[in-house]
């Protein structure tokens, strides 16, 4: 999304500021409006959507990522399951289509080591009464041909699959300018400002300042993601939220060489519909570095190679790397503040931000329009969790 939207001057009140403008803060500041919360405003410090949402897979993959049934998966599979309408609605919306692709995930097994675990995955799914299937090395092939036959086994997971995230950034960003949204983009907060001289527990929202000026608010979401400990205050303490880069290849694949997003435990792959094959990715503690490696891109290429060879002729097309934002348990941060009233943060999504974006957004709206209640689905993942948040 380029800079079409900028204000040049910050209004000078709202009734919600959501600091950070991609994926999950755009999906919320559209939520809130079609909630009529009234005059929201996004304060983003580069151009919407152009960190971790613009440098995405797009995957929808909570089976293909679950190692149990817990509170996590349970607030993806919702998100998972609600994707449908939240296509729709913004295809209608702004003619957009995000090419959701609900065709199925593969996940692979190369070593025996691997064949346990899937067969661990298989078995409490299966159990669950989630739709997931086992296939034979001859069924995989039968499949997807070009894939290696040295593969062992796999997992399908039918109801798993992948939006292009460009498209999804674009489409949100379209859909809050048509509902009113005020965009700030390339617009730095500098600090929120509350009620009294320092943060204590009965601190309120009074404004955020900008550098384009002061908007007076009782209401900030923070959805900032890498970046979101800078607007923590004291809470840093409990839950910094960490950068962890992640790299990713993209050739060109005309005619495609896959049909299914296919992931296996060193790379996956990951077609879209205009012949691009993208292949992610790193995962690597290197702070605020965007820089691609060549570490990265041997790492990469590897495992690509692993899952079929015939990826070795494909024409090279681009490489880029984003930072998914991590907190220190690796779940997401969903929830008011325990210090300050008027503070939502949203914020840790880490591997699952664009999975996560239709329910983080309806989450939020609940603890916004019902300010005295949280959604049952919110349990565990409150700031509050971590045992030194300052109350």
């Amino acid at each position: 999304m380029g800079n079409d939207e900028i204000t040049v001057h910050a209004p000078v009140t709202a009734d919600a500021v959501v600091i950070g403008g991609g994926v999950i803060g755009l999906s919320i500041a559209r939520e809130l409006m079609g909630a009529g919360v009234g005059r929201v405003v996004i304060v983003e410090r580069g151009e919407l959507g152009h960190a971790a949402s613009h440098a995405a897979a797009g995957m929808l993959a909570p089976q293909a990522e679950a190692n149990e049934r817990d509170g996590f998966f349970r607030l993806a599979h919702e998100s998972r399951r609600i994707y449908a309408a939240f296509a729709a609605e913004l295809q209608e919306e702004t003619g957009v289509d995000i090419e959701l692709d609900e065709t199925g995930i593969l996940y692979l097994a190369f070593t025996e080591k691997e064949v346990d675990e899937l067969a661990r995955r298989f078995a409490w799914q299966a159990a669950a009464g989630l739709a997931v299937e086992r296939l034979t090395t001859q069924e995989i092939l039968r499949r997807e041909p070009h894939i290696s036959p040295a593969v062992r086994g796999a997992l399908f997971f039918p109801e798993d699959g992948q939006v292009e995230n460009r498209r999804l950034t674009y489409a949100l960003a379209a859909s809050c300018a048509k509902r009113g949204v005020t965009l700030l983009t390339e617009t730095e907060v500098l600090r929120i400002e509350t009620s009294g001289e320092s943060a204590t527990a009965s601190s309120g929202v009074r404004a955020v300042v900008t550098s384009r000026g002061r908007i007076s608010t009782e209401l900030v979401i923070v959805a900032a993601g890498a970046w979101a400990s800078e607007f923590n205050g004291r809470d840093s303490r409990a839950f910094t939220i960490e950068p962890v880069r992640g790299q990713m290849l993209c050739f060109t694949a005309t005619p495609p060489i896959v049909r299914h997003v296919i992931y296996s435990p060193r790379a996956y792959l990951v077609p879209r519909r205009d012949g691009r094959l993208l292949v992610g990715a790193t995962v690597e503690r290197a702070g605020f570095d965007v820089r691609v490696t060549a570490h990265g891109l041997h790492t990469l290429t590897g495992g690509a190679l692993e899952i079929s060879a015939h990826i070795g002729d494909l024409p090279f097309r681009e490489a880029w790397a984003g930072l998914r934002p991590y907190a220190p348990d690796g779940l997401p941060v969903i929830g008011r503040s325990p210090r300050i009233n008027g503070v939502i943060f949203a914020t840790g999504h880490y591997r699952n931000g664009i999975l996560l974006a239709p329910i983080t957004a309806r989450l939020v709206r609940q603890l916004v329009t019902t300010p005295t209640a949280t959604p049952e689905l919110l349990h565990g993942f409150s700031p509050d969790r971590f045992p030194n948040v300052a109350r």
